[in-house]
């Protein structure tokens, strides 16, 4: 007879004891996985303006980084892909929500340099054309807020986040289509088949790349890669700043070294807006938060529902925003760099009196003369920007809108180091009165975090320069009160009010609808670029969705 041992029946308890729970768990696993609808992700995603660049974002995070890595991975990938909406020549402001629901604004924007054209502002456009040269370049601050917010947040090493841009810039990427597309339009053809930027952008008889050329990016491949190596100093401080400064100097900007040397990243708290069963933290100003809470907090007390959308219920509902967009129009002269402000700010546009008092002023019958709304002095639309949402699986949300202002910025390329220039002063015509050395522009940019009362968490943003505000309004308000899913939300035709309070509809947008609001007496307009994109990550009952606009081809990635 065999001896007994009991340890040897301990040993198979426990491994039988081991195995009943691991099979447990992964059933648990399948169930819950199963409860998630098809697309959605369980740890993370990332939301840009192409497959190319969330995927680049996704595999930061899949390697150990934070969101912030994924972010900034992403955005240095959207230089090359969309280099007419942003790169290092720009700036950013990024909204980062940490795992205990801290949340701040990291605010990179570029800023007047400490020389400038005098009276610049008299080169402001009258009318809506691009505005191009050197006076409009401000510091760039993209750099300096990346290894901001990399030292605070990023777990990966800084090189290792330039990896994959510098690689694809070096030996070169299939035409985008969203960039063939856009150049071959007489606006973007023209802007850049006139300017430096033909340099980078065109073949050698001097035409625009299109579909089937390979765009490459050599000289910026060697600036990057010296960025990934000797840190951000290499752009503030080093040769590439020089070189940088040299070109500028050269294309007739005012921009110094000095100017460079001394940028430093804004870190404020963000605001907190309540609407509803939803607290949204947006970027105060300069950014545009206020304005877009502004709007939400109007049509919020419309006490909004699915039955909205429901016949001349929802002329209403449209005509009541379009109100709401006239009003935020005559209010964008509150949105100022607060250190410049002169004691004025833009509190009253988050205060629920005020809010009030706009919307008792507000006609279910009709409408006003721009008077009426003090948008006595319209400033000129724009177009441009790109914004990345991010969720890493420790709960870091990361919504990031980062920009070099309008199309190809203003139209400056350094030859010396391969970066667009952005035109950001540009920002002050229309909505300033004198322009200061160190003063950031007034924009629309309002990349926000949204936490619901269950736990949800909505990262999102938009690009489109002027339409941005519309562009995102429309989505949470599709989104939070209208019953539609994120995807239907973004995806659905806008209406823009343009700083000239005409009404402009997007194609595709209820033909019911604009007849009504044509009857209520507002003035339909003729806008013809509505590059009005947005992108969003949420998660809801620990399912994670991630919507980039098709508008742009834009495709999100998770995991």
């Amino acid at each position: 007879m065999a001896k007994y041992r009991p340890w040897v029946v301990c040993c198979f308890t426990l491994a039988g004891l081991i195995s009943a729970v691991a099979i447990i768990c992964l059933c648990i696993s399948s169930l819950v996985d199963r409860g998630c609808p098809g697309g959605s992700f369980r740890r993370a995603a990332v939301s840009a303006d192409s497959k190319l660049c969330s995927d680049i974002g996704r595999t930061m995070l899949q390697q150990g980084g934070s969101a912030v890595d994924g972010a900034i991975a992403a955005l240095l990938c959207t230089a090359l892909v969309n280099p007419q909406s942003m790169g290092i020549g720009g700036g950013s402001i990024i909204t980062i929500r940490n795992k205990t629901g801290s949340v701040k604004v990291y605010n990179f924007r570029e800023t007047v340099p400490k020389s400038f054209k005098p009276n610049l502002l008299n080169d402001c456009p009258t009318t809506f054309r691009l505005s191009t040269g050197a006076q409009w370049i401000g510091v760039p601050g993209e750099l300096r807020g990346y290894e901001a917010v990399h030292k605070q947040y990023g777990k990966l090493p800084w090189a290792k986040l330039f990896e994959p841009t510098i690689k694809l810039a070096r030996e070169g990427i299939d035409m985008p289509p969203y960039l063939a597309r856009l150049m071959s339009i007489p606006i973007g053809r023209s802007h850049v088949e006139k300017s430096s930027l033909c340099k980078l952008l065109c073949n050698k008889n001097k035409t625009v790349l299109g579909t089937g050329d390979i765009l490459k990016f050599t000289k910026l491949a060697e600036s990057l890669e010296t960025i990934a190596k000797q840190g951000a100093d290499a752009f503030y401080t080093g040769k590439i700043g020089q070189d940088l400064i040299k070109d500028i100097k050269d294309a007739g900007g005012t921009l110094e070294l000095e100017d460079l040397q001394s940028f430093k990243v804004q870190v404020v708290d963000a605001w907190k807006v309540p609407l509803g069963d939803t607290k949204m933290h947006i970027p105060p100003p300069p950014a545009g938060g206020a304005l877009l809470a502004f709007i939400l907090g109007l049509m919020k007390g419309y006490h909004l529902t699915r039955s909205s959308l429901q016949g001349h219920q929802k002329i209403q509902m449209y005509h009541h925003y379009i109100e709401a967009a006239k009003f935020a129009n005559g209010l964008k002269k509150s949105i100022s760099d607060p250190g410049f402000s002169d004691g004025k700010t833009a509190d009253h546009l988050i205060d629920p009196s005020f809010i009030n008092r706009i919307r008792e002023r507000i006609f279910s019958n009709r409408t006003h003369i721009n008077s009426y709304y003090d948008n006595v002095r319209p400033s000129s639309d724009h177009m441009g920007t790109t914004h990345v949402s991010v969720l890493d699986e420790e709960g870091l949300a990361v919504s990031a809108t980062s920009t070099i202002n309008q199309l190809f910025g203003g139209a400056i390329y350094s030859p010396r180091t391969g970066i667009i220039l952005n035109n950001e002063l540009a920002d002050f015509c229309g909505r300033a009165d004198k322009v200061r050395a160190g003063e950031q522009p007034p924009s629309s940019m309002t990349p926000v975090i949204l936490e619901s009362k269950s736990g949800g968490l909505l990262v999102i943003g938009g690009s489109g320069g002027s339409m941005i505000t519309s562009a995102v309004a429309l989505s949470l308000m599709n989104r939070l009160w209208l019953g539609m899913s994120l995807k239907e939300a973004i995806a659905a035709p806008i209406v823009f009010v343009d700083s000239r309070n005409n009404v402009n509809f997007e194609d595709g947008f209820d033909k019911s609808v604009i007849e009504g609001i044509k009857a209520l007496g507002h003035k339909v307009g003729d806008w013809k670029y509505f590059l009005n994109v947005v992108n969003g990550v949420e998660k809801e009952d620990g399912c994670i969705t991630a919507i980039a606009d098709t508008r742009k081809l834009g495709v999100s990635a998770g995991y």
